[in-house]
């Protein structure tokens, strides 16, 4: 499965909150900003002061979408 942190970029732009304002009110780096915007995992604990931050859940701000080979349902895909 691959993750997207599509929702949580346009409750940004909803908010009007920058990816600056993001950093320091949940205390993560431009790294982090970085991989949220290439769709790569973060720490949990990353997710969890990103909703502090926005006021939200994980489920308003991320998604797993399925990936070729997951859609195959091959046995080590569960």
């Amino acid at each position: 499965m691959a993750v997207s942190y599509k929702k949580q970029f346009h409750l940004m732009i909803k908010e009007n909150i920058s990816n600056a304002q993001l950093m320091c009110n949940a205390r993560i780096s431009a790294n982090i900003i970085t991989k949220l915007k290439d769709g790569q995992y973060i720490a949990l604990d990353k997710v969890e002061s990103i909703c502090a931050a926005l006021n939200c859940t994980p489920n308003d701000i991320l998604e797993f979408l399925p990936t070729e080979s997951s859609m195959r349902g091959g046995i080590n895909d569960v």
